[in-house]
């Protein structure tokens, strides 16, 4: 399966576009998958000239991997610099996430980044590979490979990533392919900033799912090479988990920030 079939959508009348789901091993459909489509619906709206900058999402409720999804655009706004659209995934028994992005017209100006690569990080090739998918490789940073500067930043989880799937040169399918990556970590920062969260995940006494995700492109980038995604948890509060992260290339090119609201709930095992 290539980038491309993964979110390729099929035209059903005006502005509504329907897309296949995957099975994943728990079940139900990836948030990250439904956000790539969504994406392109909103795309397929949008003229050429203008790139996707943002993107905001909230998951509604559980997809269902055996029912196609229909996408349908609402053309929010065309102005001369930036374009707006809405799209709503649906499935049988209704909304399944609601996502807004904005397109601009590239331009070119001073550029400024507070945030950096992490001095002293380890390289992909000395670690292991560990993904749940055959569509990105993923290589954690754990242990005594976490960067010093790192190491007391709350619920801090980094990982290595880049897509193993064909991707075409057109730079927004790069984008798609970073959105599709991009719910992975945020989840699992919450677990690092909360033990009794991640000791009930692993007793099965523990439910965890996105509530809203959000990403901000900065530079282009080629989602095949390395890239480094670095999350981090603000606040839990009402059972909800803040995170926010940056992407990086290989060359500590800021390529991307992303923010995700996560939702947790357990159960303390019994001793």
């Amino acid at each position: 399966m290539n980038l491309h079939d993964l979110v390729a959508l099929e035209a059903h009348g005006p502005d509504t576009f329907v897309g296949i789901g995957h099975a994943y091993p728990w079940g139900g459909l990836y948030g990250g998958h439904i956000v790539a489509q969504a994406l392109s619906a909103a795309a397929a709206t949008v003229d050429p000239a203008f790139m996707v900058h943002s993107v905001r999402a909230y998951f509604i409720q559980r997809g269902d991997n055996s029912q196609t999804v229909r996408y349908e655009v609402d053309r929010i706004r065309n102005g001369r610099s930036f374009a707006t659209r809405r799209v709503v995934a649906r499935q049988e028994k209704g909304a399944i996430l609601n996502l807004e992005s904005s397109f601009q017209v590239p331009e070119s100006t001073t550029e400024l980044d507070a945030v950096s690569l992490p001095a002293g990080l380890v390289g992909p090739d000395a670690l292991a590979s560990e993904s749940w998918s055959d569509v990105f490789d993923r290589r954690w940073i754990n242990g005594e490979n976490v960067p010093e500067s790192r190491r007391n930043v709350t619920g801090w989880c980094g990982a290595w990533m880049r897509v193993t799937t064909d991707v075409s040169d057109a730079q927004f399918e790069h984008q798609c392919a970073l959105a599709y990556i991009s719910d992975d970590l945020p989840t699992d920062a919450v677990f690092v900033a909360l033990p009794e969260a991640r000791d009930a995940g692993e007793a099965g006494q523990r439910f965890s799912a996105s509530l809203d995700h959000q990403i901000w492109f900065h530079r282009p980038h080629r989602s095949n090479e390395w890239h480094f995604y670095e999350m981090s948890c603000t606040a839990f509060v009402g059972g909800r988990g803040l995170t926010f992260g940056h992407v990086y290339g290989a060359d500590g090119t800021h390529v991307a920030t992303i923010a995700q609201e996560t939702l947790v709930r357990w159960r303390t095992p019994s001793t």
